[in-house]
């Protein structure tokens, strides 16, 4: 039984010693390569005493930072990864939480992670070549079980204070078994990483690339400005699958680069994270008639993603499109609001149970407890599953829908209303090419942003057209882009700070 996730690197570094795994374009490292500096700095830490506790990596997005994630694991230890990009006060909060006694920075990070002022601040170029300590790696592999913790990834949710979710080797494990297996990823897969590392949506391309021998480019993010030039990128290095945050896609074509200049080889799109507006989603499926589609879905606290609906029939007019069914080993809840399974064609609120529900928040059993609870549906013993704030239903065809988030179902002027709504009757117009709604509890308004050539009075009277009085934005505003964060979604709290 496999109970490390280490074992995948290992087994395909025998198998294809010199092929590249990880690569900018400009520098690439190979799975012998990445096996080797990921053994040295195992090493390092064990020989420093550094036992199952975090381990900072404070580097840009490259090789050198995903081989030290898991010379990290080899130590028996668990990473946080950090980005110069993120604000003082946020790294200040996750040290906080961590505690760390470890960071590993490359050089252009280094004198920033000197002022950490950790016990061990430690230069990638100084210990990737580190002689190896086999007797102390393999006493570490000997003791570890597959509920032993390797990372810690902080998401700020709805409150903007950093939650740390624990994963273990079981759960990263079994996602990507059944992840490889539903998606068809072989040792041809070529994949273009879009996500910043300090997230767990690279588990996608990071974890795959282990265990079948694939290759991962790191695509630079000024790209994304620059879709013409991304999908260049994209062609230089023929990349034929993208697993990527919906806002990535749409900046592609709802700027018109599909038009003349599809992706020459990409065979396989995943999205995820966020709801594909209809009208973006059917500009990709006319731009690559014979790739494969595959909307993704799932949280971070159940190891990023947990269901997955193969886009193999074509969708009504407006029907959304669907999150699918479950992955191998996992199972889909939908509870009422009285926490009892909720009827067919009955909304309810999106709990999952299996092992890729992970081990809770770091130091923060209050918050554990509120999300990840006891299964109300089994009395007879305890059973953890996570709620996932999300609404959703069936459909005719049996596939799991998402509806909305709780927090995006409002009450206004007397009416339950779903912001969803709102911009989806925007997107419908030809002359919007992207919508976000929010609502601002303090003012009791419903605010639209969007991206388009119309002006607001034009879309007033348009969205007045079609939807109920109590659902007409009293404020919309046009931007030349919606605001996104770090890892590529919508940034609803920006887009509130302005009303």
């Amino acid at each position: 039984m496999q109970k490390n996730i280490l074992e995948y690197l290992e087994a395909t570094a025998a198998r294809v010693p010199d092929k590249v795994a990880f690569s900018t374009g400009k520098e690439s490292m190979s799975f012998s390569e990445v096996l080797k500096g990921a053994r040295a700095i195992g090493s390092v830490l064990a020989d420093r005493g550094l036992v199952r506790e975090s381990v900072v990596i404070f580097m840009d997005k490259h090789p050198r930072t995903v081989t030290s994630f898991w010379g990290v694991i080899y130590a028996g230890c668990f990473y946080a990864c950090l980005d110069e990009k993120m604000p003082r006060a946020r790294i200040d909060s996750i040290l906080e939480n961590l505690r760390p006694r470890a960071v590993i920075a490359d050089r252009k990070n280094f004198s920033a992670a000197c002022e950490l002022g950790l016990e061990n601040t430690l230069l990638y170029d100084d210990i990737c070549a580190y002689p190896e300590n086999g007797e102390a790696l393999d006493g570490i592999r000997k003791k570890q079980c597959d509920t032993d913790a390797i990372y810690v990834v902080f998401t700020s949710g709805s409150t903007g204070v950093p939650k740390g979710v624990v994963a273990c080797h079981r759960s990263v494990i079994d996602y990507t078994e059944a992840l490889t297996e539903a998606l068809g990823f072989d040792e041809n897969t070529v994949f273009a990483n879009q996500t910043p590392l300090y997230f767990d949506a690279p588990l996608k391309e990071l974890m795959p690339t282990l265990k079948m021998g694939a290759t991962t480019y790191f695509v630079p993010r000024m790209l994304f400005s620059f879709p013409v030039r991304l999908i260049e990128y994209l062609d230089t290095y023929k990349i034929n699958t993208v697993c990527w945050v919906v806002s990535a896609l749409v900046q592609i074509s709802s700027l018109g680069a599909l038009k003349d200049h599809a992706p020459k080889y990409l065979t396989k799109v995943a999205f995820g994270s966020e709801v594909f507006p209809r009208k973006q989603y059917d500009l990709w499926r006319e731009a690559l008639p014979e790739a494969e589609f595959y909307n993704l879905y799932g949280p971070t606290e159940a190891t990023g993603m947990s269901c997955y609906w193969r886009a193999d029939r074509e969708l009504g007019e407006d029907e959304p499109i669907p999150v699918g069914r479950p992955f191998d080993n996992t199972d889909i809840i939908l509870l009422n609001a009285e926490d009892r399974r909720a009827e067919d064609g009955e909304e309810g609120e999106i709990c999952i149970r299996g092992t890729c529900v992970t081990m809770g928040y770091y130091n923060n059993a209050e918050r554990t407890d509120e999300a990840f609870v006891l299964n109300p549906l089994q009395k007879a013993y305890r059973e953890i599953i996570y709620r996932t704030g999300d609404i959703g239903r069936y459909n005719d065809h049996g596939e799991l829908v998402f509806v909305c988030r709780k927090d995006n179902q409002i009450k206004h002027m007397g009416h339950r209303i779903e912001l969803g709504e709102i911009e989806s009757a925007a997107m419908k117009l030809d002359c919007i090419s992207r919508a976000v709604c929010v609502y601002s509890k303090d003012k009791k308004e419903i605010a639209l942003f969007y991206v388009g050539e119309c002006d607001t009075r034009e879309l007033s009277a348009a969205l007045a057209q079609v939807l109920p009085r109590y659902m007409l934005p009293s404020v919309c505003e046009r931007l030349t882009a919606i605001p996104l964060t770090d890892n590529g979604k919508v940034d609803r709290r920006r887009l509130l700070e302005t009303l």
